[in-house]
């Protein structure tokens, strides 16, 4: 258990799904935590595992469909955030390159981990009501989606640990 926070709950997974608006169109939908703010209440994330609807193989071009999951919107930024942006707490991409190929070409994935290591307490903190995931498909003929569960507490932080956990999320943004 992270220093400042209390458990107020077991584990719990939640679900979610995000389809492309349109083929190669940014998307991004939230889930709402239901957190209670006025009990300084926070989401401590455990584990989180993503599945992106494969891209299209087409003979001579590369394509692909990538994901994330964030503690912030990423609406401004109009596209799949990375690794290094640190409100991402979650990213896959499936690629497939073809390009100079006269058949489909080759597969790759890569993504964060699914399941943290053994020795982490936990992978992220969400302070704020909302999570968000993105979608966004490259060079593919039909529309992509993401899948996943996030798991996770709720946890009840100090005032001073609840505060500072919100103004960074907040700020991050």
């Amino acid at each position: 258990m992270p220093t400042g926070l209390k458990s107020a709950s077991s584990t719990v997974a939640i679900g979610f799904a995000v389809t492309e608006t349109a083929a190669n169109t940014f998307t991004q939908g939230s889930v709402d935590l239901n957190l209670d703010p006025l009990n300084n209440e926070v989401f401590v994330v455990q584990a989180i595992n993503l599945d992106v609807t494969r891209p299209d193989g087409q003979a001579g071009a590369d394509s692909s469909s990538t994901a994330a999951l964030t503690t912030t919107s990423q609406l401004a930024t109009g596209g799949v955030p990375g690794l290094d942006n640190s409100n991402t707490l979650a990213f896959i991409r499936s690629s497939i390159t073809a390009a100079g190929f006269a058949d489909s070409g080759i597969g790759f994935t890569n993504q964060s981990m699914e399941t943290p290591a053994s020795g982490l307490e936990y992978i992220g903190i969400i302070a704020t009501n909302d999570f968000f995931i993105q979608v966004e498909g490259f060079q593919n003929t039909g529309v992509k989606t993401v899948s996943g569960k996030l798991y996770g507490y709720r946890a009840r932080a100090d005032a001073s640990v609840y505060a500072a956990l919100v103004q960074s999320e907040v700020l991050s943004a």
